[in-house]
């Protein structure tokens, strides 16, 4: 009896392996699949969401960098303007030409400034000559950005003795400007303006001048920049 059920489990066993051929080894189910893509693709996002915040990132650095870049040279060429302001051939001899007017708009400064220099941005070579050019900075509001105004530098001789020098060449500067704040320290006190046609002999100089720059960065963040020059032709020895 047992020798004969033996007999027909191999049997039954055999035809088994006969009609469904190999047994399938053990695999991943469908649902294992899904939930292994959703992983995979969770992960995707958050690489991409990293990548874009490093290159983001990277793109405001460089934007903020080429900002403050332009904002120190805008002071540096002013700097070494003023510092070579000297006296003019227009009007009465001996009349030193710094003029300075201060104004607000939307209670931001944005002020202009006029002089003569022996040292301008575009020097040409002329020396020993006394004053050379005449420097103007001016504002004007940008009509492509709320809030931003742009700044122009105008140069035009000063050896010139009719009219003001001719029309002069102009130049723009920034179109990013969020204000511009200029004060001129007459020994005692700071003053917001400066007319050296109203002043005494001697005493038409400031001895220093203070600016205030602040440039709006692409992502609209302001970036302050100052700076405090000295005239040197404002004092006694000379």
């Amino acid at each position: 009896m047992v020798r004969a059920e033996n007999r027909m489990a191999r049997e039954t066993e055999s035809r088994r392996q006969r009609r469904g051929g190999p047994r399938l080894a053990p695999a991943f189910t469908l649902i294992e699949l899904m939930v292994a893509i959703a992983i995979l693709a969770l992960i995707f996002v958050m690489l991409a969401d990293s990548f874009h915040a490093v290159a983001t990132g990277k793109v405001n650095a460089e934007a903020r960098i080429a900002t403050a870049e332009q904002g120190r040279h805008i002071l540096w060429q002013m700097s070494n303007e003023l510092r070579g302001s000297v006296q003019t051939l227009f009007g009465p001899p001996s009349i030193v030409l710094i003029l300075g007017q201060g104004r607000m708009e939307n209670n931001v400064p944005l002020d202009d400034l006029s002089f003569s220099t022996i040292d301008p941005g575009h020097r040409r070579s002329i020396e020993d000559f006394g004053a050379e050019d005449t420097i103007t900075y001016t504002t004007a509001r940008n009509p492509n950005q709320r809030g931003w105004f742009i700044l122009t530098r105008t140069q035009r001789s000063s050896l010139l003795s009719s009219g003001e020098g001719g029309p002069g060449v102009s130049l723009e500067l920034a179109d990013n400007l969020l204000s511009l704040h200029f004060r001129y320290f007459d020994g005692n006190i700071w003053n917001e303006s400066w007319n050296s046609g109203s002043l005494p002999p001697q005493r038409q100089l400031p001895q220093a001048v203070m600016i205030d720059l602040v440039l709006a960065q692409p992502n609209g963040a302001p970036l302050p920049l100052s700076t405090v020059v000295t005239l040197p032709m404002a004092f006694n020895q000379w």
